[in-house]
């Protein structure tokens, strides 16, 4: 599995959910498949007039969600661009030639009233529930970078088992200091809450401290 292996799954699940935030600080979903993929770049086509346009054009943060027929969830958070104005036109183009049923919506030259936005830096996680235990990753598209997720064990750990023996995925290592195998975690926090040294960390915590 890697970046564009991910995007590759997600051409296939068809319609995508992107989260932007409106200017009040309100979550907001839209599903989109006006979207063309190129190996380490994807392009999407929205007008200017909606919301989501004005939202990508005053912060440009988005959360891409797609989730396939095998239980594989693939998420990948980036910042859109505006594909700059000689390059719209062939982008639109190309959208609308993959996906007929646009010209159906904006026929004719009403599709001027688009702008196409591009991602070319992201963060892809890619998490696959369909075995046990599940199989977790982050993989970088372009030069964006991971940020760690997740939870970690402490030197503080007194060797005692209970982090391992709470784990809904047995993914915690005995030692004397018991290790979270970060490719199968959920994530859950179960081994924090019942740790009785206090030795489980989650890493945003540990980035906060840094």
């Amino acid at each position: 599995m890697d970046a564009r292996t991910c995007l590759k799954k997600l051409q296939y699940v068809g319609v995508l959910a992107f989260a932007t935030v409106d200017d009040r600080g309100n979550p907001q979903v839209r599903n989109i498949s006006a979207i063309h993929y190129e190996p380490d770049a994807i392009y999407f086509f929205t007008a200017r007039g909606k919301d989501f346009c004005r939202e990508l054009l005053s912060d440009g943060r988005v959360q891409i969600l797609g989730y396939t027929k095998y239980k594989e969830m693939i998420r990948l958070s980036a910042k859109a661009l505006p594909v700059p104005q000689d390059g719209q036109e062939k982008r639109m183009d190309i959208i609308f030639e993959e996906q007929p049923y646009l010209s159906n919506v904006y026929p004719g030259e009403t599709r001027r009233i688009g702008m196409v936005f591009e991602i070319r830096k992201a963060q892809i996680e890619y998490f696959y529930l369909g075995v046990r235990p599940i199989f977790r990753q982050s993989y970088a598209m372009g030069e964006a970078g991971i940020t760690p997720r997740g939870y970690r064990i402490t030197g503080a750990c007194i060797g005692c088992g209970t982090c391992a023996r709470n784990c809904p995925q047995n993914c915690i290592l005995p030692g004397s200091i018991y290790q979270i195998q970060p490719e199968h975690c959920l994530h859950c926090g179960n081994c924090l809450e019942h740790c009785p040294a206090g030795a489980v960390q989650r890493l945003a915590d540990d980035r906060a401290e840094g």
